[in-house]
This record gives structure tokens, sequence and C-alpha cells, in this order.
């Protein structure tokens, strides 16, 4: 999701086919071809500008709804309900991490298989893809990107991900879940309770907010063509616990 819009004017964007295995949008204002995954203008009056991200929530219905009770839904187009069943089960084909890439993709890049869902991140001039399997079994993220202390939150009921710079006032700061779900979690120099939207519920930085960054959602692919720097994250074995005849 982005903001559609370049140099102080809107635009309104078409699809226009597809370039390297991506889908290209071109704008009715200039005529200028926006690729999707960069978000650059490669061709036109434009040619170069970038499209900015809009902070969007990848999230279920329920999650969603439980944040925001009142929100409107959009009223789909006649015929589109009866097709729900359908796309739902393309969705559902497309997260299981089968197949091949797309014909015409420009750069492979096989440490992934093409079709792995990776949620992306660019901080620092730095890139890094987290696999959705991965962060279904990691659920809390502390890492140190461009730069940055970095904190992921996966929620699995939900598959809910956010991500945020973990510094406050100066402070860097590691988290760990208070409970199985990633509700709820706590930092590690303070033993502040927090919300897993950055929120501070309880504790010396009660009231204090994450600064969030933007995850973005794409097949492997597609993140690794237009990233060809980009880390892979690896979960590490979590430490073995001291117990009977063992020395930490």
């Amino acid at each position: 999701m982005f903001r559609a819009a370049a140099k102080g004017r809107d635009l309104q964007l078409d699809n226009a086919g597809v370039i390297g295995g991506n889908e290209v949008f071109q704008d009715r204002e200039t005529g200028s071809q926006w690729q999707q995954s960069s978000l650059q203008a490669i061709s036109g009056p434009l040619k170069g500008e970038h499209l900015e991200l809009y902070p969007f929530l990848l999230t279920d219905w329920g999650e969603w709804h439980r944040l925001h009770p009142d929100t409107l839904v959009l009223k789909p187009l006649p015929g589109y309900a009866d097709r729900i069943a359908e796309r739902n089960e393309m969705i559902r084909q497309g997260l299981s991490g089968e197949g091949s890439a797309p014909p015409g993709v420009l750069r492979v890049d096989d440490r992934l298989k093409p079709k792995t869902m990776v949620l992306g991140l660019v901080v620092g001039g730095s890139d890094e893809a987290f696999p959705l399997t991965v962060l279904r079994q990691a659920h809390i993220i502390n890492e140190e990107i461009g730069g940055q202390p970095v904190l992921v939150v996966h929620q699995p009921t939900s598959d809910t991900t956010t991500a945020f710079i973990a510094r406050v006032k100066g402070t860097r700061l590691k988290f760990r879940a208070a409970n199985a779900d990633a509700t709820e979690l706590i930092d590690v120099q303070t033993k502040s309770r927090w919300n897993p939207y950055g929120d501070c519920i309880s504790g010396a930085f009660k009231g204090s907010q994450l600064t969030s960054v933007i995850l973005e959602p794409e097949y492997w692919f597609a993140w690794s063509e237009f990233h060809p720097d980009t880390k892979i994250y690896v979960a590490t074995e979590p430490k073995p616990q001291a117990g009977p005849g063992m020395v930490n």
C-alpha cells in the first residue's frame, strides 16, 4: 500500500502489465509507469521518482475488528462475493510457499524458494527479509538493521506482524513475550509491559510509543529481485537453561 502522489500532485494509477515478473502501474496524469515492488517510476516524466509506502496493518478480520469496532467495510461489487471462496483458496495456495517464479523475473536468488512469503524491512539503508514460517515460530525478534535496534512482533493467532525501532528516550530495548500469543511484551531493561502495537501499558515507560516501521509482505522472488543485497533472518536456537551439572 502506498500514497498515490508524487511531486505534490495526486495520482490515479491503472494496471499496465508486468515487467521483470512484477506488476507495473501507469498514472493517468503523466503516463509515467511505476514498478510495484520498488515503487519507482521506470519511465515517463516522473522517471526516477519514488512513491511513499503508506502505513498499514496486515491482519485478519477478527483482530482488525477488535482494534477498530466501528470500521467501515468496502461493499463488494456484484458477483464478487460468489468468488470469495475461490480467492481464499488462491491465497492459501500462495502462502504455501510452493511453485516457481513467474516468467520474466530478471534476477533469481535461490537462498529461499521463489514463493516463500517474506515480510521485508528497509531500515537505515539496509534490507532484511523475515520468512513467515520463521515468524510463526519465533513470535518476538530483536534484531539490528542499518545500525538501528529493531523489534518484530508476530501474533500467531491472527498472523498479525508489526515492527518498531526498539528505542525509547535514548534507551535501546530488547523484548520478550509475556504470553504464548505475543499479545503482551516485556522489555528486558525496565520490565515495562507493552502491547504488540508499540504502546507501553505499564512500568517505567508507561505512555510511551515505539516508532513503527513498515513491513512489506512479498514473495521471495519479488523481494530479492528488487533488494539484491537483502539479509535473511534465521532463527537462532535458544540457549539451554542451566540445570544440575550444567554451567552457564
